[in-house]
């Protein structure tokens, strides 16, 4: 099997346009059935990859979205806004890094001045580097991997959860590398082992509120994130070694968010669901 995508590299953190092929996000095939319907959610890392798929597929289904992304990612941003809006729905843009704990709190203040409430939380913005050794890692790098998928996971969810209800749901990205993990992206599969850990706790905490918690673990998904953070060489072997043999879509990820967030998932909480081509997770 031909590799699906060329060696390529683009600076961090990444953009849609510069991918080569460009990925499928559900533009045109994703079709809502008002399972979401008026919803109010918020998705950090909306602006592409995995985020704008599931973006444009909660609009479809009926929810109001807001999202969260870097200020360089504006104009990634602005096109998911655009297929937010035409399906019918609002959509919210606020820019910011989510490694200061005040943005994570300024998400929260601008969904519910806008929506008046939560109802679903997807907590996926995350960073990574590939390195080939612990000592390449440098130390501010190793603290942001921290910031972004770790602590800002942490900041997100406290200040949401006083504005969710009954019925809210909370849906972090983890990984297929919180169990197989890489070792050149020592500092990112740490940090996505202890999303697993972290959303199986909160699980157990708020279930008896009626809020529930699960996580999704990609496998390899062709994002920006991937040719803005590997090796030319790595990007050309991506997702190669899955058992379909081929990197996944965001697109392909998007149905089971929606059913997470959905009323129809009311039984589902402490799950961790693997979108992996085949790669198993424990």
């Amino acid at each position: 099997m031909s590799n699906p995508q060329p060696a390529q590299s683009q600076e961090h953190p990444g953009f849609e346009a510069g991918l080569d092929p460009q990925a499928d996000h559900g533009e045109q095939s994703y079709r809502g059935s008002g399972r979401l319907e008026g919803k109010a959610t918020v998705i950090t890392g909306g602006d592409s990859g995995i985020g704008r798929a599931v973006a444009i597929a909660f609009a479809r289904e009926g929810a109001d979205v807001l999202i969260g992304y870097l200020p360089a990612e504006e104009e990634d941003a602005r096109a998911t806004a655009g297929w937010i809006e035409d399906a019918g729905r609002t959509a919210v843009l606020v820019p910011g890094d989510l490694a200061d704990p005040a943005h994570c709190r300024e998400i929260v203040d601008r969904a519910v001045s806008e929506f008046g409430r939560i109802d679903v939380l997807v907590n996926n913005a995350a960073f990574q580097m590939s390195r080939p050794t612990l000592e390449d890692v440098p130390d501010e790098e190793w603290d942001q991997t921290i910031a972004v998928n770790l602590d800002a996971l942490f900041h997100v969810t406290k200040a949401a959860l006083p504005h969710m209800q009954a019925g809210g749901s909370i849906i972090n990205t983890t990984s297929v590398n919180s169990d197989q993990p890489p070792p050149q992206l020592i500092a990112y599969d740490a940090t996505k082992a202890g999303i697993a850990n972290f959303t199986a706790a909160l699980a157990q905490q708020y279930g008896p509120k009626g809020i529930r918690a699960n996580s999704v673990a990609p496998g390899p998904i062709w994002t920006p994130l991937i040719p803005a953070t590997m090796e030319p060489e790595e990007v050309e072997q991506f997702g190669a070694g899955t058992p379909l043999g081929r990197p996944g879509q965001p697109a392909e990820l998007a149905p089971v968010y929606v059913m997470l967030a959905s009323d129809e998932s009311s039984y589902v909480s402490g799950a961790r669901i693997a979108v992996t081509g085949g790669m198993p997770i424990l």
